[in-house]
């Protein structure tokens, strides 16, 4: 347990804290929640974030973290996969989301709690007035009235995570719930010791949002440490950091590729003005770190930035020193202790150093995994305890991988996974379009953005401020594109399927990169 959490300028002691978790424990089994039953959690971040996670170890629940930017029908479509038995959220987006019937049809059957958006949430965010609409429980007055859970912790169940499926439709990962599965508390202590070096007395930073896998499972293994502090931010703001750093003494962060960028676009005086040096460990995910990027933020901080290439379904799988990453520059590391690679041809035999194939990882802490709503087999996904999420690389003569390529259309932008098909077929369905294929281009701050490449019918005009105002309440606003392309015809094969590279090729050139 973390000796506190400090969130707004506000410290929650390790007993405060525990009391809360029991308490929240007795309120979802008062709303019918049993062991291996789903909850859903629609939040930004904030103590009672980590409070409900820890409740659901309690009740031997697994949870839901819903990306709260997501649309009516997205989240809707979940809970009813999940099964969710409870959500709790804040009550903004609870309120938002409400005015749509899609949800409220949904969550007719479930029991849903509200808790009171926190102050600085609502200041941060500028959301005005948040009124208490729905006829929602009130989580806060139930944790109140609700005595501490007598049972003791159960085996983790942990995150129920939801990725694109092939057809873009949200799919959830579903872990082994047998006797011999294993635990995931013991996953988070290992990573804790082994993947981020915490130790007694240190102070773990995270503002990236917590419904992402990776920001959720770095935030348990603080959690799962002993006499670690962990400090919350509802959201990243470069200075805030720097100060933060400075008067706390962080020294554990997780700051992603785009949260370098807008540090380094600080003023000079600005950067010079804090001092960072009680930071020694930060840790990437999602999408890859620029060379240049990383070698400015080593310049700045040190050699302290680890990177990692990991998935929803496999987890943490490589891990690469800011050292190694010079040396060694493109690498996402070698495997982790416990993890293995091959990389198979398409005839699924195995490659050498050198050679480039489908990534193929196997994963001692998280091995054995299914979908929902899944068409088809894992056939091409799994292969002799190895499993693949279709990504192509290469291992150099040392065991150093190398990504070179997605086979899968998967858009990466600010470390969301984002599946093309799903924008496409929305596009589609605006009158003035023909033909359309939705694609990732390269993107300074976020890593990728999302480009559409559009016939329209014959007459037709269409700017992007007008697409994008089309496809409001339709998706989420991290799925809109970015970028209009139009063309007198889009290029397919004898098949009919597009050749997306001829559209996506012209904005790769020059890049330095594939993904």
């Amino acid at each position: 347990m973390p000796s506190q959490i400090v969130f707004a300028g506000q410290a929650l002691s390790e007993t405060s804290f525990l009391s809360g978790v029991k308490k929240i424990a007795s309120v979802l089994v008062a709303n019918g929640v049993r062991p291996d039953d789903a909850i859903a959690i629609l939040m930004r971040n904030e103590p009672m974030y980590l409070q409900i996670i820890e409740a659901c170890r309690y009740v031997g629940a697994r949870y839901v973290a819903l990306n709260w930017h997501g649309s009516a029908a997205e989240i809707a479509h979940i809970l009813e996969d999940s099964k969710a038995k409870v959500l709790l959220g804040h009550r903004d987006l609870l309120n938002v989301l409400s005015e749509h019937t899609v949800f409220r049809e949904q969550i007719a059957g479930i029991a849903v709690l509200a808790q009171a958006t926190p102050r600085s949430i609502i200041e941060r965010y500028e959301l005005g007035t948040v009124t208490e609409e729905g006829g929602y429980q009130n989580l806060h007055a139930a944790i109140e009235a609700a005595e501490e859970i007598a049972s003791a912790p159960q085996k983790v169940r942990g995150l129920f995570a939801y990725t694109s499926g092939s057809t873009g439709r949200p799919k959830g990962i579903v872990r082994p719930s047998h006797p011999d599965a294993p635990d995931r508390y013991m996953m988070y202590q290992m990573l804790a010791q082994g993947f981020m070096f915490l130790q007694p007395g240190d102070k773990f930073y995270m503002a990236a949002p917590m419904y992402h896998s990776a920001p959720n499972t770095l935030s348990l293994s603080a959690l799962s440490a002993t006499d670690v502090d962990i400090y919350i931010e509802s959201q990243f703001d470069p200075e805030d950091f720097l100060k933060i750093v400075e008067r706390e003494k962080i020294t554990h962060a997780y700051i992603v590729p785009t949260m370098m960028i807008r540090l380094l676009k600080l003023p000079q005086e600005v950067r010079e003005q804090y001092d960072v040096c009680s930071l020694r460990y930060s840790v990437s995910t999602g999408s890859p770190c620029p060379v240049d990027v990383k070698q400015a933020m080593i310049d700045w901080f040190g050699p302290i930035f680890y990177e990692s290439y990991g998935a929803s379904e496999l987890g943490f799988m490589t891990l690469i020193s800011a050292t190694e990453a010079l040396e060694k520059p493109g690498s996402v590391g070698r495997a982790r202790e416990g993890t293995a690679i091959k990389i198979l041809n398409d005839e699924l035999q195995e490659l050498g150093p050198g050679e480039t194939g489908t990534i193929y990882i196997h994963s001692m802490l998280a091995s054995g995994f299914g979908y929902t709503n899944s068409e088809g087999d894992l056939t091409d996904q799994e292969l002799g305890g190895f499993a693949t999420v279709g990504d192509v690389g290469y291992l150099d003569d040392e065991g150093f991988l190398f990504i070179s390529d997605r086979k899968k259309e998967m858009i990466i932008s600010g470390g969301a996974n984002i599946f093309p098909s799903e924008i496409e077929a929305e596009i589609l369905r605006l009158p003035q379009v023909l033909d359309c294929a939705v694609f990732g281009a390269p993107d300074e701050e976020f890593g990728e953005k999302i480009v559409a490449a559009v016939q329209l019918q014959d007459g037709q005009v269409l700017s992007l401020g007008e697409l994008q105002h089309a496809l409001e309440g339709q998706l989420a606003r991290f799925k809109m594109p970015r970028k209009l392309d139009v063309h007198e015809a889009l290029p397919r094969e004898d098949s009919g399927k597009i050749f997306k590279k001829r559209l996506k090729d012209p904005y790769w050139e020059g890049a330095g990169r594939q993904i």
